[in-house]
């Protein structure tokens, strides 16, 4: 038995005339007629009632419509999911993020445009540091990631998705608090003590901000480590130092800190999305794409 059989016989079972499901099939009448016989020799029953009048379902047939119909409605189903597998709509895909992407509304909102157009596909997301990002990538225990820049290898391709500036965190009560609301220069923060991520933790950030504090001309003093941004301006609230982080943190209101935008030339930050190079997943490809929206440029060295 084929699946053309079962098509067959439910052409016929639902047009009641050999002639007219021979034509709603593109096939001559002699040969249908001969596979709904085969069919009922194979089955060992008689589907249809014959006369020179009419044709009806027997019994039989009609327990064996309700059957087939299910059988060619799951051979369907399989077909398009296997279709849609394949373009990247259905499965789970894992993504590895910096703690400061999800910051950023337009991430946010990529990422809830492709869960409204890609429902069936589960997103599982992990938070980590940047160099993890990249490592996660490497051991293919992610597909896509989103992370701050950091000195890639060749086999992982980025695309940058955004840019935005570096801010100074500042305890409220602090004098460079006042008077800066337009700015400061990183210069102002050479005598301060930093609260930043260790240098262990991978963070993209950490060589950005000694970059810069080499470019103001000295180099900063870590008073206190933490992993999680949070942490960090907590503890410049309760006065432990000072910090520089990407603008979008700035969403994260907490009483006892100011912010205040770096005004040197480099200060800027970036995110990247990455994938590995060779990359197979479709839905890889769709979120990456639906994430840069089509308009992301390589990112700039």
């Amino acid at each position: 038995m084929e699946l053309r059989h079962l098509r067959y016989f439910i052409a016929v079972a639902e047009e009641l005339h050999f002639g007219r499901a021979a034509q709603q099939l593109g096939i001559s009448q002699p040969p249908l007629s001969q596979q709904i016989q085969a069919l009922e020799q194979e089955l060992g029953a008689r589907l249809f009632e014959r006369t020179n009048r009419r044709v009806a379902l027997s019994e039989a047939g009609r327990l064996f419509l309700e059957e087939a119909r299910q059988v060619l409605a799951q051979v369907d189903k399989a077909a398009d999911v296997a279709r849609r597998a394949q373009l990247g709509e259905l499965g789970e895909m894992k993504i590895g993020f910096t703690s400061s992407a999800p910051f950023n509304s337009s991430i946010s909102a990529a990422i809830y445009a492709f869960r409204q157009r890609f429902p069936a596909v589960h997103l599982n997301l992990n938070e980590m540091s940047s160099q993890a990002v990249a490592d996660a990538l490497l051991d293919e225990s992610i597909e896509v990631g989103l992370m701050r820049p950091l000195a890639l290898p060749e086999t992982l391709v980025a695309t940058e998705l955004l840019r935005e500036p570096l801010v100074a965190i500042i305890n409220a009560t602090h004098p460079l608090a006042h008077g800066s609301e337009g700015g400061l220069y990183m210069a102002a923060l050479a005598n301060e003590p930093f609260v930043f991520f260790p240098r262990s933790y991978g963070s993209g950030l950490y060589a950005q901000l000694l970059s810069l504090a080499r470019q103001a001309g000295f180099s900063p003093h870590f008073a206190q480590e933490a992993s999680e941004a949070m942490t960090i301006i907590g503890l410049v609230s309760a006065g432990l130092g000072v910090s520089v982080l990407p603008a979008s943190f700035q969403r994260m209101r907490m009483e006892g800190v100011v912010y205040r935008t770096l005004l040197d030339s480099d200060a800027m930050t970036a995110v990247w999305v990455v994938q590995r190079r060779q990359s197979t997943s479709a839905m890889a490809r769709a979120f990456v794409s639906l994430l840069s929206g089509h308009e992301a440029h390589p990112p700039k060295p």
